[in-house]
C-alpha cells in the first residue's frame, strides 16, 4: 500500500495525467485524419479506376504490412534526411494517421462491397451522379455497417500510441517509465495506474460504438 501512496503522489499523478492528455490528443487527431484519408483510399480502391486504383491498392498493402513502429521511426528519423522535420508529436500523428488509414481503408472498401448493387442502379436511374450516389446513398449505409469494426480498429490506434515512447513522445507510457525509473518499487503501482487509464479511454470508445450501433439500427 505504501508503494502505491509513494508512487502516486499528487506531483506524479499530475505528470502522468499530462501524458494521458498527450495520448488522447494524438489519438483524436490520428482518428480524424486516418478516417478521412482511409475513406478516400477505400473509395478509390472500390471504384476500380483503371491503373490508379491498383496503384493505390498496392501502396496501401505495403503500408498495412509494415510494423507501425517502423513507420514511426521512418517519420521521425528518415524524413529529416530529405528536409522534412516534424516535432515528435506531429511525427507520431502523421505516422499513425497513415498506418491507420491503410487499415481503415480495407474496412471501408469491404463495407462498400457489402452494399447491394441495386442501390447504385436505383440511385443512378433517378438521375443522380456517381458522386451523389456515393455521398448520399451508399456511404451512409456502408458506414452504418462498419461501425463495430471501425471502432475496434480505432481502439487499437489508442493502444498503439504507446509505441511512440520509442521516439520519446512524452505520452502516458513514456511518463510512466520515467516515474518508475526513480524507484523499482513504483513499477507495479504505475503500471496499474496506466492500465486503468488505457482501459477507461478504450471502454468509453466501446460504449460510444454500442450507442451509435443502437441509434443507427
Amino acid at each position: 500500500m505504501n508503494d502505491f501512496l509513494n508512487a502516486l503522489t499528487p506531483d506524479n499523478l499530475g505528470y502522468l495525467m499530462q501524458g494521458l492528455w498527450i495520448t488522447v490528443a494524438v489519438s483524436v487527431l490520428s482518428i480524424v485524419v486516418s478516417f478521412i484519408l482511409g475513406s478516400v483510399i477505400g473509395i478509390v480502391m472500390f471504384e476500380k479506376i483503371p491503373y490508379f486504383s491498383s496503384l493505390v491498392g498496392t501502396l496501401n498493402n505495403i503500408v498495412r504490412n509494415l510494423p507501425l513502429l517502423l513507420i514511426i521511426f521512418f517519420t521521425y528519423f528518415a524524413l529529416p534526411q530529405i528536409g522534412i522535420r516534424l516535432p515528435v508529436f506531429w511525427s507520431t500523428v502523421v505516422a499513425m494517421s497513415f498506418f491507420e488509414a491503410a487499415m481503415l481503408s480495407e474496412i471501408i472498401r469491404g463495407g462498400l462491397d457489402s452494399i447491394d448493387k441495386g442501390q447504385f442502379e436505383g440511385a443512378r436511374s433517378t438521375g443522380m451522379s456517381n458522386r451523389q450516389t456515393m455521398m448520399y446513398i451508399i456511404l451512409p449505409q456502408a458506414y452504418k455497417k462498419m461501425i463495430p469494426p471501425l471502432i475496434s480498429q480505432l481502439i487499437s490506434l489508442v493502444k498503439d500510441t504507446s509505441l511512440a515512447s520509442g521516439i520519446v513522445l512524452a505520452d502516458l507510457t513514456f511518463r510512466g517509465q520515467v516515474v518508475y525509473a526513480q524507484n523499482s518499487h513504483y513499477i507495479v503501482p504505475i503500471l496499474v495506474f496506466m492500465t486503468f487509464c488505457y482501459f477507461i479511454v478504450n471502454y468509453l470508445l466501446s460504449l460510444l460504438a454500442k450507442r451509435l450501433d443502437r441509434r443507427l439500427a
